[in-house]
Formats: C-alpha cells, structure tokens, sequence
C-alpha cells in the first residue's frame, strides 16, 4: 500500500448525467500523453471508441416511485490492483509515490488480460494502437508546474458544474475527500473483491417533497377561467409592429 493515494470522491446525490466529466476527459486526454483515444465510425451502424469515463444511467424502484441514476464510473485505482500482477510483460503497474495506476505503451501487447482481470470493466482497447488504455487521473496535468494550482486537478473534476467530482488524498485524513467520505457514508464499488478501490462514492439521499392538492392549482391560471390561450388587447403592439 502506498503512502499516499490519490483518488476520486464522485457524490451521487448532485451527479446530473450531463457527460461533462465523459467528454473533458476525452479532450484532455486524446491530445495529452495518454491519447490518442480513437473513434472508429463513429457515425456509422457499429461505432466504437475509447472512453477513460462513462456514465451509466438507469432506474430504481417500482412505477410510479422510480428515481434516476447517473453513475460515473473509470478506473478506481485500486489499492490492490487484480490488473497489475496478470500482466506479463509489466505493462500494467501501480506508482508507489501517489497510488495511480498506469500502462506503459510501449511494453502493452493488447493481450486483453488486464481487462480479463478487472472487475469495474475499467480497462479498454484501443482498436487503433492495439493496446490497453484507461483514466490516469490526468496525471501529466495535475503534475504539471506550469498550470495554476487550482486547474492541477483531473479534466473531469474541472468541468463539472455541479462539484460532483472530488479529488485529493484519501489516506490524509486531513483532505477533503477523506473528510467527505467520513462525514458523508463513501464507500467502495464492489468491496468483496478485495481490491480496495481507492475512488469512492457519495451515497444518494432521500428527499421527500410534499405538496398540497391546493398548490397544484394556480389561481392566475388563465385555462381555467377562459379555457383558452391569453390574447392580446386590441391595439397591443405585437412583434411584427415592432419589425416594421
């Protein structure tokens, strides 16, 4: 286990579905040290591409009670990471100084094993290069001595409008993730593996929204009184009047 662990904390409670976080990460990184990411017909009947995140977005519960979903998910960087040990020409390995795990692309053979091993179905093929791809926590951006300290962070923490995302430390107990996962139940994907993810989820909470028959009613609802569509007065300005 490494001595420090970067990670990502992903708070389901505020996650729209709106892809921000999918097509950053597929911008930064297609043109950064892990690209490129390619697309092969992707207008076509049967496209593919090479995607770092994807959110997978579904129902739960019974109708009329349904809620939607939206669930974020890339590699989570495991503590123990199943990927790293079936490799066998090493390409697979995990960074002792931050917990990241990376492929090296000149050692990767495309032997899919990775992938074969992985339980989160986080690895991908890249059907150009032929060889493994997967997130890397934007490691050549949040290193990079050149950018503010507040844009060394994933592309995906960045562009998202609602701060779903968090990222930092978790074995600092001091970090905002690590206080976020303490103060708010995160927890692991798929803990009985034993592969100790390091990213972290947020847990949705139960909301209830109570309205009264009466509040469903509007009082200056001009389809009750009239039972048609508003009209102007006569002698109103309409927008062709103000055209002319």
């Amino acid at each position: 286990m490494s001595q420090r662990q970067l990670a990502l904390v992903i708070d389901l409670n505020v996650c729209v579905g709106c892809h921000a976080c999918v097509t950053s990460c597929k911008e930064w990184n297609t043109s950064g040290a892990a690209g490129p990411m390619t697309d092969q017909h992707p207008f076509g009947a049967d496209p593919s591409g090479t995607f770092f995140n994807r959110v997978q977005t579904f129902e739960v519960g019974e109708f009329p009670l349904t809620e939607t979903v939206h669930f974020p998910k890339s590699c989570l960087h495991c503590e123990e990471p199943p990927c790293v040990p079936v490799c066998p020409t090493g390409a697979s390995y995990k960074r002792e100084e931050d917990g990241i795990v990376l492929v090296d692309y000149d050692k990767c053979i495309g032997c899919k094993y990775c992938s074969w091993a992985c339980p989160y179905g986080a690895r991908e093929l890249d059907a150009e290069q032929k060889v493994m791809k997967k997130c890397t926590l934007c490691v050549d951006r949040i290193y990079d001595a050149s950018l503010p300290e507040v844009d060394r962070k994933p592309a995906c923490v960045k562009a998202c409008p609602t701060s779903a995302r968090l990222f930092g430390d978790i074995h600092d107990p001091l970090s905002e993730v690590s206080q976020a996962i303490r103060d708010r139940g995160g927890y692991a994907l798929m803990p009985e593996w034993g592969t100790q993810p390091a990213n972290h989820y947020l847990p949705r909470r139960k909301t209830h929204l109570r309205i009264h028959d009466d509040e469903l009613v509007r009082a200056d609802n001009p389809l009750r009184v009239e039972g048609h569509l508003p009209r102007p007065a006569p002698g109103t300005p309409t927008l062709e009047d103000a055209g002319a």
